[in-house]
């Protein structure tokens, strides 16, 4: 099996969005990009988050190295805490001694922190629901797989998916109306993407999937004319999509995460 015959793999498309492919698989790559616009549409958004992230760091990388992280003065660092290390063993050992008193009257009250295989189901989250958005809310004729005047089975059958019960949240006094619903692949699981319509016809989805944890502050991320907030609320993942400003979209999607949830009160704060 030679390079133009081999299927397309992830290996493959990592090398297409580094621009690190061989000239040979390139077509191969193209092809199979066309053939799958939601695999294109994913690759769009890794893109772009991958852009802002550079766009954001590029200024820290070009500004000169501080005086304090120069070799000369790391080396009169070390030295300076040497001597400065004698006398302080005997207070750290007084203040462990009363640190771990109050840590272990403290135990409980901390936060669990945000851990990395939750930040990475939540960017997998971000990048799927921007695909499916994309995707979906151009159709016109089957833009939704189930439509609103079924709206109690729709429920139904996404809430018998996914796993947990489900709600559609009412968006109908900020101007968008339900069409209806689909249900989506999300991994080795099942995910649910509810679409909205304004009266000038601008649409929004909101995507909803297993999300292990509890972290309700919005995170937004911004891509190419698409504006997203997320969150995850009681095992369940949640993002916003809509080709409408921060501003708006986080009027929406707070009025989501306070229907979903009432009980949460204040609303998130925005990232």
């Amino acid at each position: 099996m030679n390079d133009h015959t081999r299927p397309v793999g992830e290996d493959d498309l990592m090398a297409y969005m580094d621009a690190q492919l061989p000239a040979g698989r390139h077509n191969a790559v193209e092809t199979f990009l066309e053939q799958n616009p939601a695999v294109r549409a994913r690759i769009s958004v890794d893109n772009a988050i991958r852009d802002d992230l550079r766009r954001r760091l590029n200024p820290i990388i070009e500004q000169p190295i501080p005086d304090r992280l120069r070799v000369d003065a790391i080396l009169r660092g070390l030295r300076e805490a040497r001597f400065r290390r004698i006398r302080t063993v005997a207070a750290c050992v007084a203040l462990l001694c009363i640190g771990s008193a109050v840590g272990w009257g403290a135990r409980g009250m901390l936060p669990a922190p945000f851990s990395s295989g939750q930040q990475a189901l939540m960017m997998a989250t971000v990048a799927d629901a921007v695909a499916a958005h994309r995707v979906f809310s151009v159709e016109t004729v089957h833009p939704v797989e189930v439509g609103a005047a079924q709206e109690p089975h729709l429920v139904q059958w996404l809430s018998r998916r996914i796993g947990h019960r489900l709600a559609v949240p009412d968006l109908a006094k900020q101007g968008y109306v339900l069409m209806g619903g689909r249900l989506l692949p999300a991994g080795d699981q099942a995910a649910a993407q509810f679409m909205y319509e304004n009266g000038s016809g601008g649409r929004l989805t909101v995507y909803v999937r297993v999300s292990p944890g509890d972290d309700t502050r919005f995170r937004f991320v911004g891509s190419r004319g698409v504006s997203i907030f997320s969150w995850i609320d009681q095992g369940l993942g949640f993002a916003i999509v809509g080709t409408i400003d921060r501003p708006q979209l986080l009027a929406l999607a707070d009025s989501v995460y306070q229907q979903l949830d009432p009980q949460h009160r204040p609303a998130p704060s925005d990232l």
